[in-house]
């Protein structure tokens, strides 16, 4: 009792000290500042996502016109989607690289730059080949562009909430999908001051685009500077005295990109979704057809957008709905979770893929059941990567190298799924007799519609059960790598 000695009442020391109380008024200015800087910085990255999948939905949506303009068939429009992809998925280890020594808003301001000058180049081509060429930068572009945005969005999530934040990078990305395809089917069948509609529409894009280039570069701030840890701070003052002020050697850049490659590639659960990837990206290639196998069956421009936007919006529901029941389901099973339902999404491909173009007439007076099929559709078979792959990644390799994992995954994959729009071209005309020659413009052609359909069928139904099928080892692989991930970390943290 003896040994507190403290008045009850101390008139010399304050209540409350004037210097706490502005060092608490400064606090909660930062916190507030870097709440709005975290804000502004998923607000800007999510419109970049948009302005992606809209340009990627740019010339599948006028594959009717371009053929028309160049004079091309199925096939030949294949390859322009074969180009753009192969050359994404040869390029996309760079961002990778670039992300290791530099910061990700200015890594994707300049991939944003790029997509927008090959947009913009498209809509004033005049021959074939130059689009094909400008297609191929475009790949280049968005191949530094999508690895940095998900590691962006994995960086900025934590691990229970991560399937809800890439649903929502996905949901986004798909509402401009969804602008971009309708916008280019809509414009395409008109002139604006005597230049056709869809010559307009990529040039509007790109301008688009680049806008929200020039707004990431100058106000997102990367992740790894506001929630550093101790050993990720330490590596990026080391990174500001060497690389960006431009003192660091070409040997030593090459050396840790190197070791970030093998560290990734030697993970099984990073082998077994690019291998699943690899095959279910075939469906999806394919599907870039489905605005000109509307058209053929005699659907008109704005019916085909609408038809087209029903799909883009189940699929954009489907992955924030799909990644948000992975977060609730891993909760419970977390080494399985993500795994079921990747495979339930995969299944489900496989009956509304022969539905959608085996049962339902081929005739215009199909579209209510078009409708809803197509709805209900992108409903279920879009969750695998908000729900399984992208989670996944970020859990089974240490953070600074997850833009590496998902750029060698888009590597893999798009090398390899890009062949499935020249094949789709391919089976129509040589194997189910599509005809350029025989379509009218206004009125489609029905036998070259059956033809395509066929090919589209062969692209899909089966790709989708052989995805579902390879997700299977996960069950076993996940847990052991997520948990040498979580292991390796530790030991990094004591050595520090």
């Amino acid at each position: 009792m003896g040994l507190n000695r403290t008045p009850r009442h101390n008139p010399v020391l304050p209540t409350k000290s004037p210097i706490l109380s502005r060092s608490h008024s400064r606090s909660q200015t930062m916190k507030t500042t870097q709440i709005f800087g975290v804000s502004l910085s998923l607000i800007l990255i999510n419109l970049a996502a948009i302005m992606e999948r809209a340009d990627e939905n740019l010339l599948p949506s006028v594959y009717k016109e371009v053929s028309e303009t160049f004079n091309a068939g199925p096939s030949d429009l294949g390859y322009l989607t074969f180009v753009r992809n192969f050359v994404q998925g040869l390029s996309s280890p760079l961002a990778g690289i670039l992300v290791i020594n530099y910061d990700r808003p200015t890594i994707l301001a300049m991939g944003t730059f790029c997509w927008a000058l090959s947009t913009a180049a498209v809509g004033v081509c005049h021959d074939f080949l130059q689009v094909a060429f400008w297609r191929a930068i475009n790949g280049f572009g968005l191949a530094i562009v999508i690895p940095a945005l998900q590691s962006f969005i994995a960086d900025s999530y934590k691990d229970g909430v991560r399937g809800t934040g890439f649903g929502l990078l996905s949901l986004v990305g798909n509402l401009g999908g969804i602008g971009g395809g309708v916008l280019a089917t809509v414009m395409a069948g008109q002139q604006f001051w005597g230049i056709q509609g869809w010559r307009c529409a990529f040039i509007l894009m790109a301008t688009l685009s680049a806008l929200i280039g020039f707004l990431v570069l100058l106000y997102v701030v990367d992740p790894r500077k506001r929630f550093p840890t101790t050993r990720d701070a330490s590596e990026s003052s080391d990174r500001d005295d060497t690389v960006y002020k431009g003192n660091a050697s070409a040997a030593s850049i090459w050396i840790d990109s190197w070791a970030a490659t093998k560290a990734v590639i030697k993970v099984k659960t990073f082998q077994i979704i690019v291998l699943q990837g690899i095959i279910g990206s075939l469906p999806w290639t394919a599907m870039v057809f489905f605005t000109m196998w509307f058209e053929l069956i005699g659907f008109d421009n704005n019916t085909s957008a609408t038809l087209l936007s029903l799909f883009a919006i189940g699929c954009a529901m489907g992955s924030f709905i799909g990644g948000s029941i992975a977060d609730q389901l891993s909760q419970v099973y977390p080494h399985s979770a993500r795994t079921m339902c990747a495979q339930f999404s995969a299944f489900m491909g496989i009956p509304f893929s022969w539905f959608l173009l085996k049962v339902i007439p081929q005739s215009v007076s199909s579209f209510p059941i078009f409708s809803v099929t197509l709805f209900i559709m992108g409903l279920t078979i879009s969750w695998n990567g908000a729900a399984a792959n992208a989670p996944m990644f970020a859990e089974v390799v240490p953070v600074k190298h997850r833009t590496m994992i998902y750029a060698f995954d888009r590597a893999f994959e798009g090398s390899f799924s890009s062949i499935a729009a020249p094949l789709v071209g391919i089976l129509s005309e040589k194997m189910f007799g599509y005809n350029s020659k025989s379509v009218d413009p206004i009125k489609g052609s029905s036998p070259e519609a059956l033809a395509l359909s066929k090919g589209l069928l062969s692209m899909m139904a089966v790709p989708f059960g052989l995805c579902c099928l390879c997700y299977t080892p996960l069950y076993y692989i996940f847990r052991r790598d997520r948990e040498n991930a979580r292991m390796l970390a530790v030991k990094e943290e004591e050595m520090m």
